[in-house]
């Protein structure tokens, strides 16, 4: 059981290294491709979308499918778009594989989470799923700043290459480890959508999108920010994502412990937390030591978040698990496009970079209305009750 956790997490960590390795390439992918940075920070904002509108369809597409072998087939997608990106020869066509790299994720990592939260008992669900999305956390710790030294020192199109070999370790993985699901029902399809028709769950859906809009409204620009306002060289801002990777793994395992234990309070107190370190960094950002503190604390308040979001909109949708999760991470990729793209508007309208941070505290407050309302109301109640 615990081998089939740690395959979960090697995929997400393929899967997270490919998705967040652009934020550290930004300023080679742009200078490399004649873009500014904020044409770079579309390439996030369309693996984003991607996600978003992908994520449904591949999990209505797989329904039939026993989970084991979704899985496989999707990690199977996730290498050949990586291996297009490596070869991608202009900024369209790496659009493009970033395209096709995303239309594997948001399936891989819902049905990935209701796999993992399977595998154990109904009071440690929340930290199952939490360490399948450490890998997604070491992703940031490792995947990330290697990622980025190595684009640094051989080319962006190098870490692509890189990240495709770790796909093919990781399909092989999850052929040799992942136990079969011989039990599973086929997925019906329309039962499965059906499931969207619960209120409560788009609400819940919503404290996804904010959350991940206060993230990346900060998270894509985090290279151009260090360089230009920190003054951080390019080998420092690869220690420096190194350091929000550990605030993002120690957030993540804090946060499943956390969401066990009380759903609403956690995902409020998280939000407060995001608005704050946020509100704080455009304040610390023209400063080393206090910018990379405040950089620490922000990311371990976000991924805190994680366990908490997942395993609680799947509590709307316990008839469709499959589809109600898949589109949470479809959601948080809706966020992710919505940030970037916020973060970007800032910068095209003429204000300094420190004022990125202040539109990523100002989706934070959004979210925390929308958990909320949700925590308000009768549905939500029942879903985000403490574990008994």
């Amino acid at each position: 059981m615990p081998l089939a956790l740690l395959v979960l997490a090697l995929s997400s960590f393929a899967i997270g290294t490919t998705e967040f390795v652009i934020m550290g390439l930004l300023p080679e992918v742009a200078a490399d491709l004649s873009v500014t940075i904020p044409q770079a920070g579309w390439l996030v904002t369309g693996y984003a979308l991607a996600v978003a509108i992908g994520a449904p369809l591949m999990a209505i597409s797989t329904a039939k499918l026993k989970r084991r072998t979704a899985l496989i087939a999707l990690m199977a997608f996730f290498i050949a778009g990586n291996l297009l990106c490596a070869l991608a020869s202009d900024y369209w066509v790496l659009m493009i594989a970033r395209v096709v790299t995303a239309l594997c994720h948001g399936a891989f990592f819902g049905i990935g989470s209701v796999v993992a939260s399977g595998l154990v008992t109904e009071d440690r669900k929340a930290r199952a799923v939490a360490l399948m999305f450490t890998g997604l956390t070491l992703a940031n710790v490792l995947g990330v700043p290697i990622g980025t030294a190595i684009g640094q020192a051989y080319g962006w199109r190098a870490t692509f290459g890189v990240v495709t070999v770790i796909g093919v370790v990781t399909i092989l993985g999850l052929i040799a480890i992942l136990p079969r699901d011989k039990q599973q029902e086929n997925g019906r399809i329309l039962r499965e959508i059906a499931a969207l028709r619960n209120g409560g769950l788009w609400l819940a859906l919503s404290t996804t999108v904010f959350f991940a809009a206060s993230m990346f409204a900060l998270f894509t620009y985090i290279a151009p920010l260090l360089r230009d306002v920190t003054g951080v060289s390019p080998e420092g801002v690869t220690w420096t994502l190194f350091l929000i990777g550990l605030g993002l793994t120690i957030g993540n395992l804090v946060g499943g412990k956390l969401a066990d234990w009380r759903l609403g309070a956690t995902l409020a107190g998280v939000f407060v937390a995001i608005a704050l370190t946020s509100i704080a960094f455009s304040f610390t950002s023209r400063f080393f030591i206090p910018a990379e503190i405040t950089l620490f604390l922000w990311a371990l308040a976000n991924f805190a978040a994680v366990p908490a979001l997942q395993v609680g909109v799947v509590g709307f949708g316990k008839d469709a698990p499959n589809l109600v999760s898949t589109i949470n991470i479809g959601a948080f990729n809706t966020g992710n496009a919505l940030g970037a793209w916020a973060g970007g508007l800032v910068i095209e309208a003429g204000f300094d970079l420190t004022r990125v941070p202040l539109a990523a505290a100002l989706m934070a407050l959004i979210g925390l209305g929308a958990t909320t309302l949700t925590y308000l109301s009768a549905r939500g109640r029942a879903a985000l009750a403490p574990a008994e």
